[in-house]
């Protein structure tokens, strides 16, 4: 079934906004019409628009207010404008700030209709096109999250480059996963992936793993071995760990990416390879850089464009999602009927802390489905196989009160217990700053530095 393409429109004017979406979908388009910016904005994520089409003058957010917003989060999406206070200033300020077209009303259905062919057309959403096509590359990623989401633009506008990508991360995020996607998005998604995690390799054996071998170069090298880039030539090369690899090993590593070229332990001669290079690293390569443990060149070559990988403590709106997606997988896998989580259980699991994150929610889900004996996994199930007792999550009073509490003492450090800077910081005026301080029994002279 070929794709529906997705209109986000948007306009107070409810009459213009029914006849708008009529003629639309009347072109074979699927409309989503909102009256206003901020349902707008609530619906981005979960309705994935390929294109929107925003009214300028609206009460609250107006268009280019929203305009701003989708650039922030979604690099690629494009935007058409439509206003019945078309100037030639505001046509070229839009223009200018990236807006895709820009309509002054009245206009003919024809040229909205174009304008949003030229759009899909751009982005490559063409009509031959089909949406199982564009979601390929990243259908192993489950999320619904902001955050995962403008991750994923930004790692699809990289993809589709040559440019070698650093994925920044903790452990047990799915690092290898999304470096899997990034090869799927790029041009050599139909040639080898290969990975290889730099902190499980012995320092003796990973220069021959990673550029191969000849023939007697070592006891033991019977017979010649290629390495992993001479095998993923013309493909990606994934290196997890990025930060635990060798010096010896990084010298070698840079000649690849400057020269294109492997010299195999034990050989004279050199071997041109072509390979495009994702690392990833739960370290902090400046300090490693600063301590002499990692090579500074090296940094910069492998880190063209960072890919920051958040932790699942802070998408929790993901946690469900992936549970029952863990839940019916593992359910097949280990030949159990259709199982689910009990509310009081997929509570838990959403206000757990997930230090070790997907990989961590993984097995606790696959714990949970092993040893349940009924259809619906339960809270002391789940509390078992995170070996701790969770807290509630905190009402939303109590959480912005956490949140404020931390807030001011971060601004307090800041401006090391000046009121007058703390507060203008905040953007607020003394008194109310004094206020806050009060009701968070915070006291400014305990952050003044003392003289020595």
């Amino acid at each position: 079934m070929r794709e529906q393409h997705r209109i986000l429109l948007v306009d107070d004017d409810a009459d213009l906004l029914h006849l708008m979406r009529l003629r639309l979908e009347a072109n074979g388009l699927h409309v989503n019409a909102v009256p206003n910016a901020e349902k707008a904005v609530a619906q981005l994520a979960s309705y994935r628009p390929h294109v929107v089409v925003t009214d300028l003058r609206m009460p609250g957010m107006d268009g280019m207010a929203l305009f701003e917003l989708i650039q922030q989060r979604y690099l690629h999406l494009p935007v058409v404008i439509l206003t019945a206070h078309g100037t030639i200033p505001e046509a070229v300020a839009a223009a200018q700030q990236g807006v895709f077209s820009y309509l002054v009303k009245p206009f003919e259905a024809s040229v909205l209709l174009s304008s949003i062919e030229k759009a899909l057309a751009q982005t490559g959403h063409n009509a031959n096109q089909d949406r199982e096509t564009n979601e390929e590359w990243r259908r192993d990623i489950i999320c619904s999250s902001q955050l995962m989401e403008t991750m994923l633009q930004q790692t699809k506008a990289a993809a589709v480059t040559d440019v070698s990508i650093l994925i920044q991360s903790e452990t047990g995020t799915g690092k290898e996963i999304l470096a899997q996607a990034i090869h799927k998005a790029s041009s050599r998604s139909n040639q080898a992936f290969m990975a290889l995690n730099c902190a499980a390799i012995p320092e003796s054996l990973i220069e021959s793993e990673l550029f191969g071998h000849a023939a007697g170069a070592f006891t033991g090298a019977n017979r010649a071995h290629p390495g992993l880039f001479q095998a993923a030539d013309g493909g990606t090369v994934f290196l997890d760990e990025i930060g635990d690899m060798p010096l010896s090993a990084q010298a070698k590593l840079l000649r690849v990416l400057e020269q294109g070229e492997v010299r195999p332990v034990g050989s004279t001669e050199t071997i041109k390879v072509d390979v495009r290079i994702v690392s990833a690293t739960h370290h902090d390569l400046t300090e490693k850089v600063a301590e002499n443990l990692f090579r500074e060149d090296l940094f910069y070559r492998l880190n063209v464009i960072t890919l920051e990988l958040p932790p699942l403590s802070v998408r929790r709106e993901d946690i469900v999602l992936l549970a029952n997606h863990f839940c019916h997988m593992l359910s097949t896998r280990h030949n159990k009927q259709a199982l689910r989580f009990s509310p009081e259980a997929m509570e838990l699991l959403v206000s757990a802390p997930w230090p070790g994150n997907v990989r961590q929610l993984l097995n606790v889900v696959e714990q949970c489905v092993v040893l349940t004996t009924n259809v619906l996994i339960s809270r002391n199930l789940v509390e078992r196989a995170l070996r701790f007792k969770a807290g509630r999550l905190l009402n939303l009073s109590d959480a912005r009160d956490q949140f404020e509490h931390d807030y001011l003492i971060r601004l307090l450090n800041l401006a090391e217990g000046n009121i007058a800077l703390a507060a203008r910081m905040a953007e607020r005026n003394r008194s109310e700053f004094y206020n806050l301080l009060r009701r968070h029994g915070l006291d400014p002279a305990q952050f003044r530095k003392t003289e020595e």
